[in-house]
């Protein structure tokens, strides 16, 4: 165990992430974890980590860092225009740091969460198989809560060395517009006018967190038999609820339960670009099956076991 960094600024919201914690949502714990998984991935491959190890998830307002042992990082996601000693930072690739650099940030420039890799993962405890931070539980992570200023990251014992730069037409694009493929939820025939859904964009609003993304636009409008809440009952990440007032909320990782009807359920690749969206960005549904669903999501991970191929040196 090494301390890697000391943190001088901690930034809006910066948490340490991994794949998160699963088998626990009937308890109540939500599974966390990072909330663009491509990017964590990728992340980890760039520094040689198999790709389950513990990152930085930083949003919006990167923070300051210290180096304060030599290694290989990494930075993927949304570009916050990181800077390392006063010159561009790249991303996407692998990046020797040593003792007494200076990592910072200046600003969101697409995207909205970067994920911040170090050879052997980030070391906090396990705790329910995981070392995801869940804020609003208080557990996971450094004592449950984001970083702080003063705080020192320590690193477990990297096995492989750093691993190639992603070649550049494979790095993905953060638009402010995106399209997020949608199956049928389960009270979808509670709505009389679906079809407003699917036909303009929502904006996201500024709530919108890890918890939740709330959006704004065309009103749901419930038919007079149904209620507008429902018996609370257990819920997916990329749900789509829909309160009283008809404006939907795309449930994210860090919720079980739900007593709002459900729309739909985002696919889990579109959930993850979703998490990319910063207020004020569009997003537009359109719907989807089942099986194309699944073929979405298996493409996607076998294009990530393609990349750790690639990038992983031998």
């Amino acid at each position: 165990m090494t301390a890697v960094f000391k943190v001088l600024f901690p930034g809006a919201f910066t948490t340490i992430q991994d794949e998160g914690r699963f088998g626990y949502q009937a308890f109540g714990v939500p599974a966390s974890g990072s909330l663009d998984f491509y990017a964590y991935r990728v992340a980890n491959f760039l520094v040689g980590n198999s790709g389950d190890a513990a990152t930085l998830e930083i949003t919006v307002l990167g923070p300051k860092l210290e180096v304060t042992a030599p290694g290989c990082i990494a930075l993927a996601g949304g570009n916050l225009q990181p800077f390392l000693n006063q010159l561009p930072m790249p991303q996407w690739a692998p990046v020797e740091v040593k003792k007494g650099d200076v990592i910072l940030f200046k600003g969101v420039k697409t995207g909205c969460r970067a994920y911040l890799s170090v050879e052997g993962g980030f070391d906090v405890p396990e705790v329910m198989g995981s070392r995801s931070t869940y804020p609003k539980g208080g557990i996971g992570g450094i004592s449950g809560r984001p970083i702080k200023a003063g705080d020192v990251l320590r690193k477990r014992k990297g096995n492989n060395p750093c691993g190639k730069a992603l070649p550049e037409n494979l790095i993905p694009s953060y638009p402010r517009e995106i399209t997020c493929h949608v199956i049928p939820g389960p009270q979808v025939d509670f709505f009389e006018n679906i079809g407003d859904f699917y036909n303009t964009p929502y904006e996201v609003t500024s709530k919108a967190d890890r918890m939740g993304y709330r959006l704004k636009g065309p009103c749901l409008v419930f038919k007079k038999e149904v209620p507008a809440s429902i018996i609370s009952e257990a819920i997916v990440p990329g749900a789509i609820q829909v309160p009283a007032d008809g404006q939907p909320i795309v449930l994210m990782v860090e919720q079980t339960v739900g007593g709002y009807a459900k729309a739909g359920v985002i696919t889990t690749p579109d959930r993850w670009r979703l998490a990319q969206l910063r207020p004020g960005d569009k997003v537009l549904f359109e719907p989807v099956g089942v099986l194309e669903a699944q073929k979405q999501l298996r493409d996607i991970l076998t294009d990530l076991e393609k990349l750790k191929t690639l990038l992983m040196r031998a």
